[in-house]
């Protein structure tokens, strides 16, 4: 089986947002299964750089999000998770920008795991960005899902409410509708209450805003 496949708990960090020495090795040693490092806006070479140093000697699994296909590099990450929003409006971030990284030289395709995205928070920076869609009812969400996995076979569906806390009874609706895809959840979890409900729901949950909003103890308590 895929390593990532087993599991439960990914933490975020944001190459344009601060973070210490000290709360990197409190992150990594807390008991999450991987660092995403992850972003929408001012997102650089050089941030993300300096983040995957600040990660060197730690032998967690690392992954690299991009934002797009300048930020790509496979330089001291073990996955390229990519992303594509396939609520957007836009055929640029469901396929676009992914030919613009398709054109570079020296891809190491092994590394590379597709995400697809289902952004549900219009208020979120990647909702404005891509323009999604996110009215959507629950059906919707079940029918996007069931085209992620058994059209595109995509193998990780990702519910995304990005910065705010989201309804479970849509990610269950993503769950319901799906048969191995695995199943991510990201936005909003501050608490363990929130943790566990959303675990319930997702096959995988992804916390990040409260580590920097709120601090490392209370990033502690979403510790499945």
């Amino acid at each position: 089986m895929t390593i990532w496949k087993n599991w439960k708990h990914i933490t975020k960090l944001d190459p344009d947002r601060s973070i210490s020495e000290a709360e990197i090795e409190v992150v990594v040693r807390s008991g999450t299964d991987a660092i995403m490092i992850s972003g929408t806006q001012n997102i650089t070479k050089n941030n993300v750089r300096r983040l995957i140093e600040m990660l060197e000697g730690y032998s967690i699994p690392k992954i690299l999000e991009p934002s797009g296909p300048e930020v790509v590099t496979s330089g001291g990450v073990d996955y390229l998770f990519v992303p594509s929003v396939i609520n957007a409006s836009s055929i640029e971030w469901i396929i676009g920008k992914h030919i613009e990284w398709a054109k570079m030289d020296e891809i190491k395709w092994d590394m590379v795991v597709p995400e697809a995205y289902i952004v549900l928070n219009p208020d979120s920076a990647v909702g404005r960005v891509t323009e999604a869609k996110t009215g959507l009812t629950a059906t919707d969400v079940a029918a996007y899902s069931r085209c992620g996995e058994y059209y595109f076979h995509f193998p990780i569906i990702y519910i995304e409410y990005s910065g705010t806390y989201g309804n479970p009874e849509m990610v269950k609706a993503a769950r319901d509708a799906l048969s191995d895809a695995t199943l991510f959840y990201g936005g909003g979890i501050t608490t363990r209450e929130e943790a566990l409900e959303m675990k319930a729901a997702a096959d995988v949950i992804v916390v990040g805003n409260v580590l920097y909003e709120q601090g490392v103890e209370r990033f502690l308590e979403t510790i499945p």
